[in-house]
């Protein structure tokens, strides 16, 4: 190593001198380059540890939890041990050392995958370390975690090497223990058998904490002061490291188990541990108790999903006394399904899962049976994957009919293993065996049209042995084929062929199917022709109506500018004659209220024209009711200026005023009519006028 890194360094200085003098690279400068080159490759697979996170759902952090379950373990266990047997904490205390420090720096190291282990935020794992570190300085673990890593052990030039008890804070790292036991129950296979083991352990872990307690009260009270405590130690027989473990962990267990006789309590010590012994020993009791209650119930449980209840169906065939010969076939299925353990209800043990993961396993589990029937081969994935969902497994029995020649098919059957025969009506004559991957039963379930025999049977389908077979209803097959159109005229197309082999299909039912479709087409096409007519016309109809309402609110119009227009006449044609020239004044009003009111009959009539006209068009016509409103319009616009005569609003105005100023100088002029009574009446008839006036233009503008 040191060659190498003396190499590099020169090699990096010969560069520098190429570099600066321009000289050529020679073969030493490749080798460093080379071991460049490699230096950095070798960095590159360095862990950044400042950015590493851990995700609590992968196989590493699993594995970490099953590593730490054994320096808690050993803590709970060794420190009382070597607390109450110092003859033990003695003899060993070189490797009691290690394996502490050797727990301690495993302790340190969970403490960094803690701070550095990630958590679902919304279902997002958080990666981002400083939000990690702050979330665990927050949490009560942190604390637990700092307390257990106290260095106690400097206690020790205290209390002596003799006293373990200094490092009692080790054990508060039992919740990591019992996340590791969680997180083993649920990805073990076997998880009964864990929940026992599990029990054990702890049970193991209180026997000894008692055998540990007994063993130190014994030495306290004094070894073989009287029967209950430990024997005197200076016995040979109990002198033993061993031996004396042994015989405490007995004493313990047979005062938790209340199983054989224990000696009687002489003193109050004595008597106050067995109450706190025999109470401990009734919780004990009843966990196993619970517990291995609880693990049979979950197995009969696990027993009635997978199997039907025997039990049940027994008591039923007795109570209705069915014939012995059935009832032993109902036994021979019964415990062929237990001894081979098929599983009857696979869908209901499935049924808690979500869809896709369901979908996954049956295509696991039956898409190999599934993909071998030759009906199915060349269709999609996707159609095989939702087929395998519709699968209902059978087992029928040695000589069980499967289906009869002439019943009605309600389902198609895939053999998964066992021989059926195709057998004759007498049921001796075998025409042919069925094996692994073959079916039956597809074409009473296609419907296809021109099959002879309808959706009838046409063969006698029965067992030589226990066979188990899938079974697809009519209904499921439908309602997938519904969503794959190609793979339906793929899978009747087959069946058309089999037919024809068969002789079973008919040579004019594909002519009538096409008759019937090509028929059932043009009905549809007519009647979606028939619904759009009756949109147009129900349009038009509408169309109608709005435009006689308009027509009539014009009119209406038309007849109160007429109205409005007529006192003005008079009093004009008056004050001409006064002046000599009212005749020709008054000629002008009346030719043009003459003129206003021919082509107001003339617009009139054009309208009531122009609605026969659409009248009796409307039908032919279609979208001109857009026109027809515009051309309405326009004419009443017309209508309304030749009637007025004006065609614009201010020139109407402008008319008006200057009528106004010529009536007022006539009357003025006139002899006899100088009073302001008649002036304040003709401009009162002026006003109400121009108010009408101003209302029917306030109208047809929002028309």
């Amino acid at each position: 190593m040191e060659k190498n890194n003396v190499t590099i360094q020169g090699n990096q200085w010969q560069r520098l001198l190429r570099g600066q003098q321009g000289k050529k690279v020679t073969e030493e400068g490749h080798g460093g380059v080379k071991g460049e080159e490699k230096c950095k490759t070798n960095l590159k697979w360095k862990v950044n540890w400042k950015e590493w996170v851990v995700d609590p759902a992968e196989h590493f952090y699993y594995v970490w939890l099953q590593v730490m379950i054994f320096p808690i373990i050993y803590n709970w266990v060794i420190i009382i041990l070597r607390t109450c047997f110092t003859t033990i904490a003695i003899s060993y205390l070189p490797v009691w050392l290690t394996l502490d420090y050797l727990a301690d720096i495993m302790y340190m190291v969970d403490v960094v995958i803690t701070v550095h282990t990630g958590y679902l935020d919304q279902g997002i794992l958080i990666k981002d370390v400083p939000q990690l570190r702050k979330r665990y300085l927050r949490s009560k673990r942190s604390l637990l975690h700092l307390v257990s890593l106290l260095p106690t052990d400097f206690l020790y030039f205290v209390f002596g090497i003799q006293a373990p008890l200094v490092r009692i804070n080790r054990l508060l790292r039992i919740p990591r223990l019992n996340e590791a036991l969680d997180r083993m129950e649920t990805r073990t296979s076997y998880p009964n058998t864990f929940r026992i083991s599990k029990l054990m352990i702890y049970i193991f872990v209180l026997i000894h904490w008692n055998a540990c307690l007994y063993f130190a009260l014994s030495s306290y009270i004094g070894f073989g002061s009287d029967y209950w405590v430990y024997p005197n130690v200076t016995t040979p027989e109990f002198a033993s490291m061993r031996r004396q473990y042994i015989y405490c962990f007995w004493f313990s267990a047979q005062i938790f188990t209340t199983v054989g006789d224990t000696p009687l309590p002489k003193r109050e010590e004595e008597y106050l541990f067995m109450i706190a012994d025999l109470l401990i020993a009734v919780l004990v009791f009843a966990s196993i108790v619970g517990n291995v209650g609880n693990v049979i119930t979950s197995l009969r449980d696990r027993d009635n999903v997978f199997f039907p209840d025997h039990e049940l169906v027994k008591a039923y065939l007795r109570s209705h006394h069915i014939s012995k010969e059935l009832r032993q076939r109902i036994d021979s299925w019964y415990q062929h399904l237990h001894i081979n353990k098929k599983i009857m209800r696979e869908n209901e043990i499935l049924q808690q899962l979500p869809v896709h993961l369901r979908t996954e396993i049956a295509v696991s589990v039956h898409l190999p049976t599934l993909s071998k029937v030759t009906i199915f081969q060349s269709c999609e994935k996707s159609l095989l994957a939702e087929l395998v969902l519709k699968l209902t497994p059978q087992v029928f029995s040695p000589g069980e009919y499967v289906c009869r020649k002439g019943d009605v098919g309600h389902e198609m059957y895939i053999i998964r293993e066992g021989k059926l025969a195709v057998v004759a009506d007498d049921g001796v004559t075998q025409f042919a065996v069925l094996s692994e991957s073959n079916f039956f039963g597809e074409i009473s379930i296609l419907n296809i049209k021109g099959n002879k025999s309808g959706n009838r049977r046409t063969a006698n389908i029965r067992s030589i042995g226990y066979s188990d077979l899938f079974s697809l209803s009519k209904e499921d097959l439908t309602e997938v084929l519904s969503e794959f159109p190609a793979a339906k005229r793929h899978l009747e197309e087959k069946g058309r062929q089999i037919l024809t082999k068969m002789g079973m299909l008919e040579e004019t039912g594909e002519q009538v199917a096409e008759e019937a479709e090509k028929l059932e087409n043009k009905i549809g096409r007519l009647e979606s022709k028939l619904e759009t007519l009756q949109t147009i016309l129900a349009r038009l109809m509408s169309e109608l109506e709005s435009s006689h309402r308009k027509m009539q609110a014009r009119v209406e119009q038309l007849e109160w500018e007429v109205a409005a227009m007529e006192p003005q006449l008079p009093a004009v044609e008056e004050g001409e004659r006064e002046e000599g020239k009212g005749a020709g004044v008054g000629w002008e009003v009346g030719h043009g209220r003459e003129e206003a009111e021919g082509e107001a009959d003339e617009g009139l009539d054009g309208k009531v024209e122009n609605q026969r006209q659409g009248e009796d068009g409307i039908v032919t016509r279609e979208g001109g009711g857009e026109s027809a409103e515009s051309n309405n319009g326009g004419l009443k616009r017309m209508v309304v200026g030749d009637k007025c005569g004006i065609k614009d609003p201010d020139d109407w105005e402008k008319k008006k005023e200057s009528g106004r100023g010529k009536n007022r100088e006539k009357r003025d002029d006139r002899p006899g009519k100088g009073d302001g009574a008649d002036i304040v009446h003709e401009d009162e008839k002026e006003k109400s006028g121009e108010r009408e006036s101003d209302a029917g233009r306030e109208k047809v503008e929002e028309d």
